[in-house]
């Protein structure tokens, strides 16, 4: 057992409420491991109340620091990380003149091997603590990335990408090869000590129907894997799905067709969706991946917040490295704000920096299923149960936030400024919730 004495920031339950952080300026935060040494959280709230009762216990104190949960990132591109930044008309002549060209270098082992230790140690860096990533279609960049994320003892998950069609002739699959090799790589890392598997069908263009027909078997197969896709980013990409697939609905029900769709399904972007679409999302339990930095960049669109919300289907926050311009969750959590104020200028949406927060924590970490319900791994919070990853930020980081943060009347005026100020320098120290020793500056286990 080990204790924390910082401010904190922590989110009470989500049971239909309005979202709601809570804060503690002198806070104590007790972390203890279970049978399996993974550290949960014990107790957390104001040290006055907990001081006595935790007397007996080791404490860290961080004057000046905030205590937050580790930041959940819900669609994220680990080849991708060289393709940040590279100037392109949109999103197909993006893939085919730097995405797929890099893609192919991953079927090199040490290539991977090296990509991984450097994604992995950005993501940490920026205080993610879990992802859901793609990997390449080669079966050895899932295994480079599932042995880093292992030996780092992450939560986190990741899939081989299927496309047998529509891409270069280096990239694309037999069809049944590949729904083999899913399952191999099924087997062999879902449920591994905190690792998890995704079927990951590029996009459904990139697809046959007989590959999607067989992720939909192994999904069926498999209850409690996840499935990540893209849909509804780009308008030209929408009319291709839908002459390729004109017995669906929509580009969405497509995934449905092919048993794509439920609890843990996670599909990326979701811009250009109807009422259907939504209802389509809510029935089944999937969720959107919101990835703003990238559809800014791409000129994709801008995720519907208010159709999604009076539908009343599930989303979180993701950098969607590289098309997104950033790992940063600040960066991302900014972007966001400004898609809800651009995209929905005549209704005059302003998310709350609140919310902002949740949807990269808690809110992405119950998108995914892992937020403590029907005896799921918690993540994404701090509330007792919860396994203990967290970040220790320093809103004196950079002389501007030292400033501006000293100015907030409010836990909405912190939040705020250091979401819009806030970068990696804002996170001095990631902590996950079992034991690691990587080297890494600023991160550690409790």
């Amino acid at each position: 057992m080990k204790a924390y004495r910082a401010s904190l920031l922590w989110f009470a339950p989500c049971n239909g409420e309005p979202i709601q952080a809570l804060f503690e300026q002198d806070g104590l935060l007790v972390v203890a491991a279970d049978a399996a040494g993974c550290q949960r959280v014990h107790a957390i709230g104001a040290w006055q109340a907990l001081s006595g009762q935790y007397a007996h216990v080791a404490v860290e104190h961080l004057p000046g620091r905030i205590i937050a949960p580790g930041f959940v990132d819900l669609h994220v591109h680990f080849p991708q990380t060289n393709v940040i930044g590279s100037p392109a008309e949109g999103l197909l002549p993006w893939l085919e003149n730097y995405t797929f060209p890099e893609e192919m270098r991953f079927h090199s082992a040490d290539y991977s091997a090296q990509a991984a230790t450097f994604f992995l140690d950005e993501l940490l860096r920026n205080g993610v603590t879990t992802a859901l990533a793609f990997a390449t279609m080669h079966p050895q960049s899932v295994d480079a990335l599932m042995a880093e994320a292992q030996k780092r003892q992450l939560r986190f998950i990741s899939g081989m990408v299927l496309m047998d069609r529509h891409a270069p002739s280096g990239l694309t699959h037999d069809t049944e090869q590949s729904l083999i090799e899913t399952e191999a790589l099924i087997q062999k890392w879902h449920g591994k000590d905190r690792l998890g598997y995704a079927i990951t069908p590029r996009f459904a263009p990139t697809s046959t129907e007989a590959q999607l027909r067989g992720a939909g078997e192994l999904a069926a197969k498999y209850p409690d894997v996840w499935i990540q896709s893209h849909v509804a980013e780009n308008k030209d990409e929408i009319a291709w799905a839908r002459q390729l697939f004109p017995a669906s609905r929509s580009y969405l029900s497509v995934y449905d067709d092919f048993g794509l769709m439920r609890k843990r399904s996670i599909y990326a972007h979701c811009i250009h969706f109807d009422d259907a679409d939504r209802a389509l999302m809510r029935s089944t339990g999937a969720a959107a991946a919101v990835s703003p930095t990238s559809n800014l960049f791409l000129g994709s669109g801008f995720f519907d917040y208010v159709g999604a919300d009076r539908v009343g289907f599930q989303y979180g926050l993701a950098s969607d490295v590289g098309g997104g311009t950033s790992f940063s969750p600040f960066h991302t959590m900014l972007a966001a704000y400004y898609v809800g104020r651009e995209g929905h200028a005549k209704q005059g949406v302003s998310l709350s920096p609140q919310h902002l927060w949740w949807q990269h924590t808690a809110g992405a970490a119950r998108a995914l299923g892992l937020d403590g319900v029907e005896g799921q791994p918690a993540i994404g919070n701090l509330l007792p149960g919860c396994e203990a990853d967290f970040v220790v930020l320093n809103p004196q980081a950079t002389p501007l936030l030292a400033r501006k943060t000293a100015l907030a009347n409010s836990l909405d005026e912190l939040l705020f400024s250091m979401i819009v100020l806030g970068d990696d320098r804002l996170i001095e120290r990631t902590v996950i919730s079992q034991a690691y020793n990587s080297g890494l500056s600023g991160v550690s286990s409790p």
